[in-house]
Formats: structure tokens, sequence, C-alpha cells
């Protein structure tokens, strides 16, 4: 049986790539992407990682939400080394993170895989 895959993630980065005023509820912004995740049925499970003024928000059927007491970076390296078992994808379009958490193996998808521009 093949494993489960995992995708991780990264809020700020993703919801940062499209100009529609995030910036203004850091949280709610965080929030629509994890629904947003939770309507896919790609048969992955999927972790959402937050930071900053998005910590806090709750996880729902089908999306784990982590957040960051530092760096949502480091914790995104942190969740890919945990799950060298399996698939593993990071979305993220940070060069540095995907460099990062290639080194255990995970592959790396930018933001438009999450979220049509």
């Amino acid at each position: 049986m093949t494993p489960r895959p995992v995708l991780i993630v990264d809020a700020a980065n993703v919801v940062g790539s499209v100009p529609d005023g995030w910036w203004r509820d850091r949280r709610a912004a965080a929030e629509r992407l994890r629904d947003r995740l939770a309507e896919r049925d790609a048969g992955e499970e999927v972790i959402l990682v937050v930071e900053g003024a998005a910590r806090g928000v709750e996880s729902v059927p089908g999306v784990r939400v982590e957040s960051a007491p530092g760096s949502g970076d480091d914790l995104i390296v942190e969740l890919a080394a945990a799950h060298t078992d399996r698939p593993c994808t990071v979305v993220t379009a940070d060069r540095a993170l995907c460099e990062r958490v290639r080194a255990y193996g995970a592959a790396c998808a930018g933001p438009r895989t999450v979220r049509p521009a």
C-alpha cells in the first residue's frame, strides 16, 4: 500500500502571493486559505503552517493547522523532516525554504498549486 502523501502549506507565503487585501486581516486570510484547502479532495494529509498574526487559526476536517511559535519556515522544515517516510510536498515560493526541505526529500510546489491567481 502506498503511504498517504502529505502537503505542507506555507500560509504566509501563499496568502501573500495574491494582492487581495490580505494584509488588513492576516488571520481571516489564513482562514480563507484553510477553508479552500479543506475543499480539496486530493487524498493527502494537509498541514497549514501559520505564524504571527495568523497564529491560533483552528484546524478543520481535512486541514490540520500548526501555529509556529517562532519562524514558520523553521516549523515547516521540522514537519518535512518528520515526514521522510512518505511523499511530502511543501507549497511555497520561498527558494531558501525549498532548499531546506529538499534536504529531507520533500518536493516544492508554488502557491498557484493551491491558490490560483
